[in-house]
């Protein structure tokens, strides 16, 4: 039988009708409860349920790779250099979609670059949420010189577009996935700054916060308790939304040669090395920009799906 503490560090029985288990009871049938909703919601929404449907088959075959991947994509056989597509007359049925300049199988690459670009746009936005989400809480909640500071520094990260900004730091930090994401980091939190910001400062001022003062809770525990619940769907849909964002900026960044390196398979750099042979193997570029295309595609309607679904002020009763 599961044992708690009690306030006087005296020891009391967890039973099926503990207060404990009757409150997780009732939050796992709230949390079903508006999963299957959102489920019929999003069956509402055809481009977005087949946004998701394509963003999960990317993660299963990112995730499943070495089962999937019919070649191990950093070996090549010169020999073997530039085969076409198999369902292509000329083609070699092992290769599905040919093969690149140094003999190596493309779908293969295209299956393991699906790791980095979902790797580096999950993470990128990750941690640009949590830096602009608890920036833009302070500066909305707070004010003052905070706010003053955090704004104009977010202003003037906004007057550089992204790419050249991103190019500007890989320049000085060099090529890799580590300072890729830090690229990315460092100005993606601006957009989530901005968003929480402003819908702090429009919340701080409604009746629940301010019972929440009166009743004694502490600014941290408002913020965080109060607050957020109710704007965690838009931080939800931005960065969604900007998870495509952040994939075609590494994927530019490879192109550029100051992302991911070769001989690992990052579809900006594939697309990059199959330039010079677009006319004799129009698959090298093709075919890893159609992916990027595809799953940039597939995020961005899944996220104006979410958008309708998860915005109350965008919903029609």
């Amino acid at each position: 039988m599961p044992v708690t503490k009690t306030p006087d560090g005296l020891s009391e029985e967890i039973t099926p009708g503990h207060p404990l288990i009757h409150l997780l009871q009732i939050k796992t049938r709230i949390f079903l409860a508006d999963f299957r909703g959102f489920i019929r919601k999003l069956k509402h929404h055809p481009s977005a349920l087949i946004g998701a449907l394509l963003i999960i088959l990317f993660l299963v075959v990112a995730f499943f790779a070495p089962a999937v991947a019919p070649h191990d994509p950093f070996v090549g056989e010169l020999s073997e250099r530039l085969i076409a597509p198999s369902w292509l007359e000329g083609g070699v049925s092992q290769y599905i979609l040919g093969t690149d300049q140094q003999g190596r199988d493309l779908l293969s690459r295209i299956i393991y670059g699906a790791r980095i670009s979902l790797w580096v746009g999950f993470i990128s936005v990750t941690i640009s949420v949590l830096i602009g989400t608890l920036l833009g809480a302070a500066a909305g909640y707070f004010r003052g010189k905070l706010d003053l500071f955090l704004s104009r520094t977010a202003d003037l990260l906004l007057a550089f577009p992204f790419l050249i900004f991103a190019v500007a730091v890989m320049s000085f930090l060099g090529p890799g996935l580590i300072n890729l994401i830090l690229a990315l980091t460092f100005k993606g939190w601006v957009e989530f700054f901005r968003l929480v910001r402003g819908e702090m400062l429009s919340e701080k001022t409604k009746e629940y916060v301010e019972a929440a003062k009166a009743n004694g809770q502490s600014n941290l525990r408002i913020i965080l308790s109060e607050v957020l619940p109710n704007i965690i769907h838009t931080i939800i849909v931005l960065g969604t939304l900007r998870m495509g964002f952040f994939i075609i900026m590494e994927a530019s960044l490879s192109f550029l040669g100051l992302g991911i390196q070769p001989p690992d398979p990052a579809w900006g750099s594939m697309v990059n090395e199959g330039r010079q042979f677009m006319l004799n193997a129009w698959w090298l570029s093709t075919f890893p920009g159609a992916a990027i295309l595809v799953l940039v595609l597939s995020i961005n309607l899944f996220g104006e799906g979410l958008r309708d679904i998860l915005d109350p002020r965008l919903k029609i009763e």
